[in-house]
């Protein structure tokens, strides 16, 4: 489908509601790209001066219900930034990001898009800036000096110890731990303590003892060369509050799951630097921890991590990128899971299946969530989990 066929249609709807209305409430999936989504809208928004609410909601029914706790008037508009099970206005997300369909609803408003939020958007979406769709907005960015390729590794931060030890686009056998992982790179003749003196051969010897380890590490699996390669060679933001806009993305990811007002105030374009930079830490941390202490169990097409505690859906994208001998990855914990694939298949349809199957068995407080590649579960403690396994199974 061309873009401009998309322009004309799906963000006509949205576009107009945004227009007409006196106050808008964005109601937004929680992960990294419907967040720089409702960003990009809130910012065209206040352009506008048009007041507007972000909400964001972990479960359809988490969204469902900050749609209908309120009571807006004959002026006011809601834009769902992911599915609802309510009447409302939705940017059009079930086959492509929601970064890439916010663009064209802020540029139908003939608003400015803010490229390097665009682009973090799209890399927490899995896209790679200027493919596709999106070469404009790297075009953008590109001409104003926004954002230059570099060798190196896509972190946040300007430390490279922290960036490499808490990011969640690596799995190397350091991860999550800042003393092994300086141990890891204390061999390289790079200024570890003094990130101002970096200079691309710094950043190139980092980048390259990372990927050395990543792709060494006797548990990684085909998939982690692939992986890791798109944590390299990264677009570096100069001006910008985080160092690379992989970096941004992984930023974004952190906080929609963990700190979603951090996340929220971050994307609307506040100074929410430092906070979210410490959520985003906690997260890697957690988040390699629980991949380290998983159990598993391995079927035919799946791969079963159980945690005690973590950010499951962290730890499903680091297993299915790094550790997984098969394709989907399911990631139990007391009270939620996640499911993630190196498919591109959306996982809607198999999320609404694993909840009424669930449902049918007597399971409590299921609901669900889904994008492209993953998708999440919750549900009462009480839940068992080896019946979660074995409907996963028989649906994948």
């Amino acid at each position: 489908m061309s873009t401009e066929g998309r322009s004309e249609t799906a963000s006509s709807a949205p576009a107009s509601a945004l227009e007409s209305a006196s106050f808008v409430h964005l109601v937004a999936r929680a992960d990294g790209d419907a967040l720089a989504a409702s960003g990009l809208l809130a910012r065209a928004l206040a352009a506008r001066e048009t007041p507007y609410q972000v909400s964001i909601g972990r479960t359809v029914a988490d969204r469902t219900d900050r749609v209908n706790d309120r009571d807006p008037t004959a002026d006011d508009a809601t834009i769902a930034v992911g599915a609802v099970d309510a009447d409302v206005t939705r940017l059009e997300t079930d086959d492509r990001p929601a970064t890439l369909a916010a663009l064209e609803v802020v540029r139908d408003l003939e608003a400015s898009p803010d490229p390097v939020l665009a682009l973090a958007g799209l890399v927490a979406a899995g896209v790679e800036p200027g493919a596709g769709e999106c070469e404009w907005i790297l075009e953008a960015a590109r001409e104003r000096e926004l954002v230059e390729r570099r060798p190196g590794l896509a972190v946040p931060s300007a430390d490279p110890v922290g960036g490499c030890a808490h990011s969640t686009q690596v799995a190397a056998p350091w991860s999550g731990d800042p003393d092994a992982t300086r141990a890891a790179l204390d061999d390289l003749d790079v200024a570890l303590d003094d990130p101002d003196s970096l200079a691309d051969d710094d950043y190139r010897a980092i980048g390259s003892a990372v990927a050395l380890d990543v792709v060494g590490d006797d548990r990684a699996v085909d998939a982690a060369a692939e992986t890791i390669q798109r944590a390299l060679r990264p677009y570096a933001t100069p001006e910008h509050a985080f160092e690379t806009v992989g970096g941004y993305a992984d930023v974004l990811e952190a906080t929609a799951r963990t700190e979603p007002g951090t996340g929220a105030a971050l994307a609307m374009g506040h100074d929410a630097h430092e906070p979210a930079l410490a959520a985003w830490r906690e997260y890697g941390r957690r988040a390699h921890t629980s991949l380290e202490g998983a159990s598993t169990g391995r079927y035919d097409g799946l791969f079963v991590l159980g945690i005690d505690d973590g950010p499951v859906e962290a730890v499903a994208r680091l297993a299915v990128s790094f550790r997984s001998p098969e394709p989907t990855v399911l990631v139990v914990a007391e009270d939620e899971a996640a499911i993630a694939t190196r498919g591109d298949d959306a996982l809607g349809a198999t999320l609404e299946a694993i909840t009424r199957d669930l449902k049918e068995t007597g399971a409590a407080g299921v609901t669900y969530d889904s994008a492209n590649r993953r998708g999440y579960l919750r549900y009462d403690p009480d839940v068992d989990q080896s019946t979660i396994i074995e409907i996963v199974r028989a649906l994948r």
